[in-house]
This record gives C-alpha cells, structure tokens and sequence, in this order.
C-alpha cells in the first residue's frame, strides 16, 4: 500500500481483523434493498420520525368538506378559485388529459389526480404570465415562477395516482437561460422589484419549476408523478411543514432537471420516493451568493427515508447554493441504484454557506463515479480560477464551510472512489466521522482540504488501495481493513 501526504502528519491506525470485523455479508443482511425502497412501498400511515436533531410530527392534513371535479376541458384555475371562495376543500382531477397554463393553489384546496388523469401544461411563455415572485437557482426574483405555484397560503395538498407532464415545444424552453450562471445576470445589488423576467426585459427566461410553493406552511405532496420538467421538479421555498411521498419523478435527459430541491425551508420529511432524472435526485439549497447572504434563511429539520434513486447527477445531495447553510438533517434506509453520485456535498467559494449536523445510515448504493463526496470548488466554467485549490482566496463572507457529519452503514457495492474529498485550502472539511462501511471500487481515499477525518470499522475492496492526501491533518483510521479487488 502506498501512502501519498504534502507535509501534513497523517495518522493511520490498521487494526487486525477481529471477529467483530463488518463485512459484506453481514452488512448486506441488514440493509433494505433496491427493491424494498421507493413509491411501489408507500405506506398509508406516516411513521414517526426519529431524528437525532429535532422533534417533528408529520401527518396527513384535514381539509374542509367541500368537494368538485374537473373534467377534460373544463378550467382547472376557475374551480380551484371557486372552491377557495368558499374557504377551500378537494378538487378531484377526473380522468383524463388537460392542457393548462400555470394552476395557483389558495389556502386549504387539495388537488387530487385520479389514476388515469393527465394535466400537461403549456409551451409558451405567455401561458405563465404575469410574472411571479420566486426564487431560482438561490436568487430571487419575478419570473414565470411554476406551473404549479402557490404563495404565502396554508395547507394545500397535492395528491392522487394522476400525472403531472412539464410544458412541451415552445418559447418556454426555447428561451430558456443557459448561457451563464444567474449571478452574473441579476445582480445582487437590484432591487427584487427590478428583477422581472417576463420575456421582454431580456432576450431569456428563468424556466419555471413543475411545483413550487413559496412562503407556504403545511405543504403536503404524495403519490403522483411527475414528467418532462421544465428545470426543477418539486421546490418548496421558505416553506414550513413539507411532506413529499410516494412520488415518482422522471426527468431523464433534462438538463437542471432536478427531482426535489429543498430551499430554505424547514420541517420536511421526504419519504418512499423514486427518481430517475437529468440532475440530482434530492437537493437541499439554502440562497446563493450576496443574495443568499441576504435572505440568510436555511434549510433545517429534514428527515429523508425510504427514497429510491435510480437515475441522476446525485443520489443526495447538499448544494451547490446554500449560503444561509443546511443544518439537522438525517438521511436514513435509502437506496441509489446507478447515480452518478451517492451522497454528495457540492459548495462553491462565490456561493457562500455550507452545512452540519448531519446523519446518515442504513444505505445502499452502486453508483458511476464517488460513493461519498465533497466537492467545495466546483468547475472553471461557473466559477472560473476559483474552482482551481491552488488559487490563493482570502476567507470572506462567501467562504462555506462544511463540518459535523456523521456517517454510518452504508454499502458501497461499486464506485470509481469510495471516499472523495476536495475541500477547499481557506476552509478545510472538518469533523467527518465515517463508521461501519463496507465499499468496493477503483480507489478507496481520495483527500483535499481536511481535518478531523474519521473511518472505522470498515472494509474496502479496491483496485487501488493508495490514500492520496493533500493538506489533510488527523486523518484516523481505526479497525480498517482494505483488500484487493
């Protein structure tokens, strides 16, 4: 084995083999697998969660009484107007296909799609108009918003077996952004009333997410799917009180096409999920940049189980924009089945943020590339000579700092790295504790940028058993095994 360090003390600790020694077998024994997790095991009840860093009850919501249908053809906004006049209820979606511009959910309406219902939604830009507020890519601003938006109500539901297909052919995607990143268009200095992206102010528009509530308290989404995103799936925004389940979301081939992205919002349970989509599968985000400073709001109290990850960029993921950090998340009996990523921490040195406090265990994964990574310097194409560690960045307040993470069961059945780690010279990874692995891949230890690592209790099987650090200092590693593959 050889051992790679840059003039940093390297503590390594092998110990023998014991008869407590995890090894695949025993690990496999004890973890669900890829056909025990995702939207086929939804369950009625919603269990109690049993997170390590706060106390929640999550439960199915109550509605008022009254009830309508909407028929192929009818207008779903009229009725969702008209049964909120009268203090809300249930608006069931018959069977069917419908065509819509934007649908606005009002306080207490619970939108239920029977199996068999469709609603598609419109191509144009003019059929999300007038712009809204809302948040895109961490940055505020008045855009086409969502095709399913609601904002500043209370207890709304959407619900059923029904399908939720994103705007085809038109100006929408036509005209979508994807030139630059968005902190170089809107400015954190503009006032958020300035920041209008209706069509006419630019030659561009900020795409609208499928659903997005903003402001919102008691969200709650189960059982339906979801198709042909036009950028992010489900974002709940400044929200409190979220529950996803059940949900089915494919958005393969859409570039930004993430499945659920958590922004600065708290309370939220996330359960018996799958995903096969063109980014990461779960996301939580907190703010970009000076506008994220700004709002300085987090993403806090999340508990995500059950979840099933097919297909995407990362099987879960924190970041990339989480300036008004991620904190009391707990990530427990998933499974990702041909990720890019497993599990995976993404901060940029202009982005600001970070995250801690955070648990993971009882998880299965075979992923493409890293099994456990943390990536804090990002790519030159969005962040330019600050995505290169050697150039020299004074810490400021856009420094993020990620720290406080445990990790524990988790199977690793294969991977090109195990464990990789770019950090970020100014701001080290610190204070990682990874117990009671068993992986097998191309690498085991990959490190850039950190102190206080911990691994114990663990076994790797790899082609290339080389610890590569660079600038890593209390590295320790107890009870580890590594074989060759």
């Amino acid at each position: 084995m050889k051992i790679t360090s840059a003039c940093y003390v390297v503590i390594l600790l092998f110990w023998g083999c014991t008869s407590e020694q995890l090894n695949y077998e025993q690990l496999n024994r004890t973890l669900l697998s890829y056909a025990q997790v995702g939207s086929a095991h939804l369950t009625e009840e919603i269990a109690e969660v049993n997170s390590p860093y706060f106390d929640a009850v999550f439960q199915r919501p109550d509605f008022p009484s009254a009830l309508d249908s909407a028929f192929p053809g009818d207008d779903i906004q009229q009725r969702i107007d008209a049964l909120a006049s009268i203090g809300g209820g249930k608006l069931i979606i018959q069977k069917g296909n419908y065509l819509t511009g934007r649908l606005v959910l009002k306080s207490n309406i619970h939108l239920y799609l029977e199996e068999g219902a469709v609603v598609e939604f419109k191509g144009n830009i003019e059929d999300f108009l007038p712009v809204v507020f809302t948040r895109n890519e961490g940055i505020e601003l008045y855009s086409l918003g969502a095709c399913i938006y609601a904002s500043d109500v209370k207890n709304i539901a959407i619900t059923g077996k029904g399908k939720i297909v994103g705007p085809g052919e038109g100006t929408v995607r036509r005209r979508t952004m994807t030139h630059d990143v968005i902190e170089n268009l809107v400015f954190a200095d503009t006032p958020i009333e300035n920041r209008i992206y209706d069509g006419k102010t630019a030659d561009y528009i900020f795409p609208p997410a499928l659903i997005a509530p903003i402001n919102c308290e008691h969200v709650f989404i189960e059982g339906i799917s979801l198709e042909r995103s036009a950028f992010w799936n489900i974002v709940p925004t400044y929200c409190d009180n979220v529950v996803i389940r059940g949900v089915n979301i494919n958005s393969i081939g859409i570039q930004r096409g993430d499945g659920i992205d958590v922004e600065s919002s708290r309370n939220v349970l996330i359960e018996y999920c799958t995903f096969n989509t063109g980014d990461d599968c779960i996301a939580l985000k907190a703010g970009r940049g000076h506008d994220g400073l700004r709002v300085n709001r987090p993403t806090e109290n999340v508990v995500v189980r059950y979840c099933l990850a097919e297909q995407g960029h990362g099987g879960f993921t924190v970041g990339s924009e989480t300036a008004g950090q991620v904190r009391n998340v707990y990530v427990h009996d998933c499974a990702f089945d041909g990720t890019d990523v497993g599990i995976r921490f993404k901060t940029r040195r202009p982005r600001g943020g970070g995250g801690n406090s955070m648990l993971f265990e009882n998880i299965r994964m075979n992923v493409v590339y890293s099994a456990l990574r943390w990536d804090m310097l990002g790519q030159a194409l969005h962040v330019g000579k600050q995505a290169d560690r050697n150039v020299q960045v004074a810490v400021n307040p856009l420094t993020p700092r990620f720290s406080d993470i445990r990790m524990n069961n988790i199977l690793i059945e294969d991977a090109a790295d195990c464990i990789k780690i770019e950090g970020i010279p100014e701001s080290v990874l610190e204070d990682v504790e990874i117990t009671h692995v068993v992986g097998r891949g191309d690498r085991f230890l990959v490190a850039r940028d950190a102190r206080d690592l911990r691994i114990e209790n663990s076994e790797f099987q790899v082609k290339d058993p080389k610890i590569d650090t660079i600038n890593v200092k209390e590295l320790l590693q107890r009870k580890v095994r590594l074989l060759a593959l």
